[in-house]
């Protein structure tokens, strides 16, 4: 399951310590201007090194485009993106090749695949969803045309919601060797009604789908999500006038299609696994024993998982856009 979506499809690749990550779109319409300016922007705000709030792993993430297009624009042929890992430093995890990180996919992958890459999770790594943002951007650059704009903000960081209380959890989790996760906000502006399929292709269901995907992403809410659980049902719905819905509840979705109202989506993000403190796990042997993780790491993935979050809300519209035969070009 390399692969996502049915008409814009990407297959990304790569590991976090291996030479270069990339994707490969197919589906992409053609005669859309497109250059590496349209892409590095958003790997930028994903990149990691740029404050103390996150991992100081210094790359560049210069992103080249290798395939897809000529004299600026997009021919149909499928378009292949990569970015080069340039300060992997595989040996910060020598001492623990032989032991599960808890919290981390390290045990899953070894009892399904007999082998796994202990070199900062390989595939497993948060360093994969820079393919993501990368196939992400493209997508930004044709709903931004169609007049669609996706922005995700940060409601709350280990439980606080001001953001200077917020940057003062994180680097207090971080001067303890321990980590904090958080919330994220997504809003699509100008989606038109009609998107998605009823029954199992919902758009809400193929939303949810693509931000579980995200590694670290435990929850996912549209709309009011869990606290619609509370609410009455005269309170939840959202009556029409004849200028159109007088709330949105629903968060732009109905019967798993689009309402034309703003789509509104919110995910919880787990604190960062790799933490500094001890903790108790198994080796590859079945021993008990104790683990304490080095290297470079986010004490918050939630700062540099927004534009994740963007990225992926932004395949999901584009792949249903491009089901409708009105906006394939």
């Amino acid at each position: 399951m390399n692969t996502f979506g049915r008409n814009f499809r990407c297959t990304n690749f790569g590991e976090s310590h291996g030479p270069a990550l990339g994707v490969v779109i197919d589906g992409c319409p053609a005669g859309m201007e497109l250059a590496e300016s349209d892409i590095q922007p958003l790997l930028d705000r994903r990149r990691p090194g740029t404050s103390p709030l996150t991992s100081p792993r210094q790359e560049t993430d210069r992103v080249e485009i290798l395939s897809g297009i000529f004299e600026g624009k997009t021919t149909g042929a499928p378009i292949a993106l990569m970015v080069r890992n340039n300060d992997q430093q595989s040996k910060d995890y020598e001492e623990i090749k032989e032991k599960f990180r808890p919290g981390h996919a390290d045990f899953p992958y070894q009892v399904k695949y007999g082998i796994r890459d202990h070199r900062g999770g390989g595939r497993s790594s948060g360093r994969e969803t820079l393919s993501r943002v990368a196939a992400g951007a493209v997508a930004m650059k044709y709903l931004t045309a169609r007049g669609i704009t996706i922005t995700g903000t940060i409601r709350q960081v280990h439980g606080k919601s001001d953001p200077a209380e917020m940057e003062q959890e994180i680097l207090a989790a971080k001067a303890a060797g321990d980590s904090v996760g958080g919330i994220v906000q997504l809003k699509a502006t100008g989606c038109p009604a009609g998107l998605g399929d009823p029954v199992f292709g919902k758009l809400d269901a193929r939303i949810a789908g693509a931000m579980m995907g995200i590694g670290a992403v435990k929850a996912v809410e549209i709309g009011d999500g869990f606290a619609a659980a509370r609410a009455f049902g005269s309170e939840n719905n959202d009556p029409m006038t004849a200028d159109g819905f007088s709330s949105n509840h629903a968060g732009g979705i109905l019967g798993g299609i689009s309402s034309g109202q703003d789509i509104v989506v919110r995910i919880a993000v787990k604190p960062t696994p790799s933490i500094a403190k001890l903790q108790q796990t198994r080796d590859i042997g079945g021993n008990v024993c104790e683990i304490s993780i080095g290297g470079r790491h986010d004490p918050c993935i939630v700062p540099r998982i927004v534009p994740v979050a963007e990225a992926m809300l932004a395949l999901v519209l584009m792949d249903c856009m491009l089901e409708s035969a009105k906006y394939q070009q």
